[in-house]
């Protein structure tokens, strides 16, 4: 029993670090790719390691958010209500739903 808890005051230690090994590995990555593709390309100034941690930063705040929100958005397909729907719906309900679709989104399979 004393090993499983020794184990588990390890667990958060190592995932720190780990975490912290894979964010100063993303940021040499950015370094590296920046250094080595845009001075010769654009003519900016090359960067450094501290100016990639923050561009990694810029772009997660930017482009990625932080997570969060409801987590039926990150399940696949329809959420279960429609697909319910669809399953009750006859042949002819479907075929108007679908060119109800096409309309809107201007869907042309």
């Amino acid at each position: 029993m004393k090993n499983k808890k020794y184990l588990s005051v390890l667990k958060i230690p190592l995932m720190i670090g780990g975490f912290i090994l894979i964010v100063a590995g993303l940021s040499f990555v950015v370094m590296w790719l920046w250094n080595a593709i845009l001075p010769d390309l654009l003519g900016v100034g090359a960067l450094s390691f501290w100016q990639a941690l923050g561009l990694l930063v810029l772009s997660k705040i930017l482009f990625g958010g932080f997570g969060g929100g409801c987590k039926e958005k990150k399940k696949h397909g329809p959420p279960r209500r429609f697909r319910e729907k669809w399953r009750n719906m006859d042949d002819e309900e479907q075929q108007k739903f679908k060119e109800e679709w096409k309309k809107r989104c201007r869907w042309n399979p």
